[in-house]
């Protein structure tokens, strides 16, 4: 049987005593430990949520200025094709000109052989015509 006597006392001073020098040499330091892991998984827990910030900016910043270059792009190659197109109709319009020039020059030389050749065939048709009278009339017309 379990007797309570002075041993009792000694058996509950060497528990407290053991609990100060366990507290002292062992708990506060694992509780320290876990503290500073748990302080340190929360500076870096906010350093990496400062982290995703900053790359979530800076690909907002990014995702921006890749809009910027495309509608730049885009502004640049209107401006070349409306360039060209106006370079083209100028073209155009030259060539439509020159082309008119030509004709026009044509139309002339093709009016003035026209005409040289109706006087050279009138006066051949007066020469020929006569020819022929001479010939049926059998006497020569002056």
């Amino acid at each position: 049987m379990v007797e309570i006597n002075s041993t009792v006392w000694i058996q509950m001073a060497n528990f407290l005593i053991l609990i100060f020098v366990l507290n002292v040499v062992l708990f506060k330091p694992i509780l320290g430990v876990i503290e500073g892991r748990k302080k340190r998984l929360e500076d870096l827990d906010e350093e990496v949520k400062s982290l995703e910030t900053e790359v979530d900016e800076k690909m907002a910043d990014y995702e921006d200025k890749l809009r910027q270059a495309r509608q730049e792009a885009m502004n640049e190659r209107n401006e070349v094709q409306q360039k060209a197109a106006e370079d083209g109709k100028a073209i155009m319009g030259e060539a439509r000109s020159e082309i008119s020039e030509i004709i026009e020059d044509f139309k002339k030389k093709l009016n003035k052989e026209l005409t040289d050749a109706r006087k050279i065939l009138k006066s051949q048709s007066e020469k020929i015509s006569r020819e022929i009278s001479e010939k049926v009339l059998g006497r020569s017309i002056q």
